[in-house]
Parts: C-alpha cells; structure tokens; sequence
C-alpha cells in the first residue's frame, strides 16, 4: 500500500510541541514495518529514512492552514507519487484534496484524520464553536469547512469513542450520515517515553511531592482554571508543581492571534512553589523531566478528543488526576477524576503522600498505554484505510 500523508505543522519552531507532527513521526516508521510505502509531505521531515519525504509551506496562521490549500501543488504530488491512499490530516483541506485526486485521474481512497475539533458540545447537547478559532468570527466558517471535509472523505479518522460520538453527532446537524466511514484509530505512544512503574526508583510520599503539567497553556485549554487549582494546590504543604512551557518563542504570527501562552505562562511563574521549565526541544530532557514527577495532570479543555501529554505522563507510569471531561473521563480512571477543587486538592495530597495508592494507579496508568505502541495502532490504521 502506498499511503501519501499530508500534514500541517503548527509548531515548525518547536516539533516536540505539535502533536500531529509527532503522531507521525512515530506512525510512519511503524506503517513502514508493516509493509507499506509512505511519503510524508509536510514543512518538515517526519519517519526514518525508508519514509518518503516532499517539503511543503508553513502555513502563517491556523486559518491559512484551513482556507489556502494549493491544488496545483496537490495535483503534481499525486500524479508523482501515484498513491493508493491519501491521508489529510487537515480534515478542513480534504475537499481540495478531492478535487486534486480528480484531476489527476487518480482513484486513491482519501481518508481524513481529524486531529482538533473546531468545537465542543456542553452537558445540555449544546454544540459550542471553539473559541481559538473564531477569530473575526471565523468560528462558523471553519465548522463548516470542517463538514465539507468530512463529506469529502472515504474515511473518517477519529482518536477515540469520545471524538467519534462527538464528530457523528456535528454531522448530523449538517445532514451528513458517517456510517461506516467513521473509525476509532488512537495516536501511538512514544515508546521512549515508556518506564515501567514496578521497575523505577522508588518514589517515596514522604517529602514534597511534585505534580506536572506538561499541556499547552492555551486560554481554550482551560489554563485559567488550571492556574487556579495551582494556587490551591501550593498552598499545601505536600505538592509543589513543575509547570512545562513547550512553546518556548513563538512566531509573531502566532502570538498575534493569541498570546494567552505567554500570559498564562507569566502567571504559573509568578506562584510560589510551581517551576516554569523547558524540555528545549529534547525528549530525553523530557523524559527526565516526568521522571522526576509524582504525579500529572490533566487539562480543563472541554472538546477534548485525546491528550498526548497525559498518555506522555501514563507511559512513563504517572498516576493523572483530571477533571470530568471529553475524552479525559473515558480514558482515566475514574477513581482520579474530579468535579470540584476539593476532590482535586484530595486526589493530589493522597497520590503525594499514600505510597500503596500511588502504586496501584501508576500501574494502571502504565497499563492503559499498552494499545497505544506504534505497531498497534499503525496495524489499526493500516486496516482503517484498506
């Protein structure tokens, strides 16, 4: 099988910080184990070296991303590489994708991974625009992209059930049945984040435990709240907080449109007993960087579909509190979500300080990775698009 994977790199400054450029590049060496052919065509190589690889622009913002596909482009890539499965992994460019599959006379199946959802449903069924991608009130046009995309599609990608009934259910309102194109296909873990509980350094709770959280400090991503659990959490005597800033200097395209990072960020750093760090780019500072944590936790995001973070956290055998949210609540266990600041402020000082309960949750985190090794999911992708 010859799979051409389109992708869009938010992050060109810093790859360790985009999730899509990651899932690749973890993804396209496990497809390639498996048997098949893989070009990359992104504004930065992704997979070894038996992965193809075609240089693409960085788009200047997310909505460039979405609106400013070049067909012509498209069409010379297809006709290039003569695939037999196209991948967008901006599901709002799947359209022009389509038209480029048609002039180029090729019967490729177009399957759409749909990476971030442009919106969120509240506890009423409420469909809600996501508020960092509604700048001029661009909100509704990129939901409506976003449908045309799934329209255009052979197959419809989705990181978990939680996206799946929360994409089928936005269909819907569009007038558009998925049925069977709809599958389940998780993101893979990184297998160099991956550290067996039962065999680390014994981690006693007997002195100032510290919790991470290593999420985007987006205002979308809840960060407000987080920041105030911070303030609640360090007033104790147990928790101090390692706060990771994976952003570290972005472009002023970027920060244009939102510089809630850079304020959020500001804020954490101004808190006592909470350490503002940076991986710099290095997964083995990284690695080294969760090593050193007690514990993780989760985002306040509400149209969360998946977390690479958290799975990050559970790989490396950390217990993670979250709220009761999205995709959170399905996959953590319920025993460490929370509703209020108390139940979180709880949940945090007995992982910090009850060795046995820490151990029993750290297995399990470690364990709910298992299905996320990059042949795994690469054998489940593989089958999705057959």
């Amino acid at each position: 099988m010859r799979v051409l994977y389109l992708l869009n790199i938010s992050n060109p400054d810093r790859l360790s910080a985009d999730s899509g450029w990651i899932f690749a590049d973890l993804l396209a060496p496990a497809m390639a184990d498996a048997g098949a052919e893989v070009t990359v065509a992104a504004p930065a190589p992704a997979g070894d070296d038996r992965c193809g690889f075609h240089r693409t622009k960085v788009p200047g913002t997310k909505y460039r991303a979405r609106f400013s596909t070049d067909i012509d482009e498209l069409v010379a890539l297809i006709r290039t590489e003569r695939p037999d499965v196209v991948v967008a992994n901006q599901i709002e460019e799947a359209p022009a994708v389509r038209t480029a599959l048609l002039e180029a006379r090729s019967d490729a199946l177009l399957a759409g991974y749909c990476h971030y959802l442009p919106f969120s449903f509240n506890g009423g069924g409420q469909l809600l625009l996501d508020p960092s991608l509604n700048d001029a009130e661009l909100g509704r046009p990129v939901l409506l992209s976003f449908g045309a995309g799934l329209a255009a599609c052979d197959r419809v990608l989705v990181h978990s059930s939680t996206a799946a009934s929360w994409v089928s259910a936005a269909a819907a309102r569009m007038t558009l049945d998925l049925g069977e194109k709809l599958r389940v296909v998780p993101a893979p873990r990184d297998e160099r984040l991956v550290r067996d509980p039962a065999t680390a350094p014994a981690a006693s709770g007997t002195g100032e435990a510290i919790g991470i959280y290593n999420h985007r400090l987006y205002a979308h991503y809840g960060t407000e709240q987080f920041v105030a659990l911070a303030r609640s959490l360090v007033a104790s005597s147990s928790v101090r907080l390692r706060v990771m800033d994976l952003f570290g200097r972005r472009r002023a395209e970027r920060t244009g449109l939102d510089n809630s990072p850079e304020k959020m960020r500001d804020q954490l750093a101004a808190l006592p007993h909470v350490q503002v760090v940076s991986d710099r780019g290095d997964r083995v500072r990284y690695r080294s960087l969760l090593a050193g944590a007690r514990f993780g936790i989760a985002p306040f995001r509400p149209g969360c579909p998946w977390s690479m973070s958290v799975i990050d956290c559970q790989g490396m055998g950390l217990p993670v509190i979250s709220p009761r949210l999205g995709w959170l609540a399905e996959h953590i266990d319920p025993e460490l979500c929370f509703t209020t600041t108390e139940e979180a402020m709880a949940l945090a000082e007995r992982l910090a300080t009850d060795d046995e309960f820490h151990a029993v949750h750290a297995k399990r985190a470690h364990a709910s990775t298992t299905d996320f090794a990059p042949a795994l999911v690469a054998a489940r992708y593989l089958e999705a698009v057959a």
